[in-house]
């Protein structure tokens, strides 16, 4: 899995644009900046928009094509973000130590686990942006 990531984040174009993620700018502009986590952030657009917000962005995922061209979206926005190399299993943040966790459309095998590890993350009173996949999105797969 990690190489058909690396394949398609190493092409020149980012996959899914520059621009953050409508409902995330939405949910963003609707809180305090703090601390927040991207896991799965793939080419960063979201981090590096929080950071454009004043937020502390720290992103992860499995691709080192999509880190790099993260840290170039960052460096290109003159936005800080620190990024992992890592899976969501993999991750090792300290507990209650995030004001907000942002998972946008996430692909993961084991969700529930997945959400079980992350939401320790989280800080009591914190907040969780998620936008994620319909079960009729199946359908309007194209392979």
């Amino acid at each position: 899995m990690i190489e058909m990531w690396n394949k398609r984040y190493a092409q020149s174009d980012f996959v899914y644009g520059k621009e953050p993620n409508q409902f995330f700018k939405e949910q963003i502009a609707l809180l305090d900046p703090g601390k927040a986590l991207f896991p799965a952030e793939g080419e960063g657009r979201n981090a590096v928009f929080a950071s454009k917000m004043g937020w502390q962005a720290i992103a992860f995922d499995n691709s080192i094509e999509a880190k790099k061209k993260a840290k170039r979206l960052a460096e290109e926005n003159q936005a800080e973000i620190d990024y992992f190399i890592c899976s969501i299993k993999d991750s090792d943040f300290e507990e209650e130590s995030f004001d907000l966790i942002v998972l946008i459309y996430v692909h993961t095998a084991n969700r529930r686990i997945d959400h079980q590890k992350l939401i320790k993350y989280l800080k009591p009173g914190g907040k969780l942006v998620l936008e994620g996949f319909s079960k009729k999105q199946i359908h309007n797969s194209t392979g």
